[in-house]
């Protein structure tokens, strides 16, 4: 019986059932989810008409200027899970600390990291937003969480997922047993089940990729570039097309579903040393959802889900996708570094 259809909840109540030693616990973690990125995806649809869109008199914690939505979205995500009892503590890319369960509610045995809003600054030019989400458990024994608890790598994640508010609102979830994608039918209000077990394609002619930042790469990148760039008449077997929507949501979700290699690599420009991406926010969830899909995801130099954070907001290079060309350009890092 295919379980094309099936509602997220009824999904991820089937999956709890094949684990019999499972509290409820995450299930009920992504109810609490489910619902919040349900009303974001509301207030995105009609920012335009409520007129929560435009910038913020504000800066978030890498001294970027916010949205408004930037601001709703991560109350919204705290409102939503802060009280129902499966959260010891919540890490939001929008602010420094952590946020902490307050007094005199119940705390849960996981944590989360959240990006409320990817890509919001194309909010108003209506291209495709998202937010994305990484749980963790709790250390055994903690129950006032510390940036220290929150510093594990990729591999220790629970469960990751993005939801994306393009023309169609979807959710896109891991476990660590594959991927599977969820439309909301709005009608019902339900995430329906309808991409189940999302693979990667090994092979890819899509290159994705911030041109405009082409001066400041490595070599390995460069290189990698003008291969694709030239196609056929530079070597390649074939040729390139190139993809850039500056939204990370977007840009993984075209990976998921046709294949292809998204790239934010290191660059020498002082406001990105170390990466533009943040680890816990984008790339590790991201590299846990690509990984189960059957992609690879790597800085070029080491597995992004191997790297433990030195800290919540730190940033790393991304090139993640298709595993022939992400193994390509690895290779001539690896070339260089001799």
């Amino acid at each position: 019986m295919s379980d094309i259809g099936k509602s997220i909840i009824q999904f991820l109540v089937e999956e709890q059932r094949s684990h019999p030693e499972s509290t409820g616990s995450l299930t009920g973690l992504m109810t609490d989810i489910v619902s919040a990125c349900k009303q974001i995806a509301h207030l995105v649809n009609r920012s335009g008409i409520i007129g929560i869109g435009g910038a913020a008199e504000s800066e978030n914690v890498q001294g970027e200027v916010q949205k408004k939505l930037d601001i709703i979205t991560h109350d919204v995500m705290v409102d939503h899970l802060s009280w129902t009892g499966h959260l010891a503590a919540m890490a939001s890319e929008e602010v420094e600390e952590i946020i902490q369960i307050p007094d005199g509610l119940p705390r849960g045995d996981y944590l989360i990291t959240f990006d409320p809003l990817d890509g919001s600054s194309n909010i108003d030019v209506n291209i495709s937003v998202g937010t994305i989400f990484s749980i963790l458990r709790c250390p055994t024994g903690v129950t006032t969480p510390t940036v220290e608890d929150f510093k594990q790598a990729g591999t220790e994640q629970v469960c990751a997922g993005f939801c994306v508010y393009g023309p169609t609102t979807m959710m896109i979830l891991t476990t660590g047993n594959g991927v599977n994608g969820f439309t909301l039918d709005r009608d019902v209000g339900e995430f329906i089940l309808t991409h189940p077990k999302m693979t990667i394609p090994e092979d890819t002619a899509e290159f994705a990729i911030n041109m405009s930042n082409q001066r400041f790469w490595e070599p390995p990148i460069q290189r990698y570039i003008d291969e694709c760039m030239k196609g056929v008449d530079g070597g390649r077997e074939k040729n390139f097309n190139m993809r850039w929507v500056a939204s990370m949501v977007a840009e993984v979700y075209r990976v998921l579903t046709r294949g292809g290699i998204f790239m934010y690599p290191l660059d020498t420009k002082p406001s990105t040393q170390g990466g533009k991406l943040r680890l816990m926010y984008e790339a590790s969830p991201m590299s846990f959802i690509v990984e189960q899909a059957g992609g690879v995801s790597s800085t070029g130099r080491q597995r992004i889900m191997a790297i433990k954070p030195e800290g919540v907001h730190q940033r790393v290079p991304v090139i993640l996708g298709s595993k022939n060309e992400v193994a390509r350009v690895v290779s001539y890092h690896q070339d260089m570094d001799k």
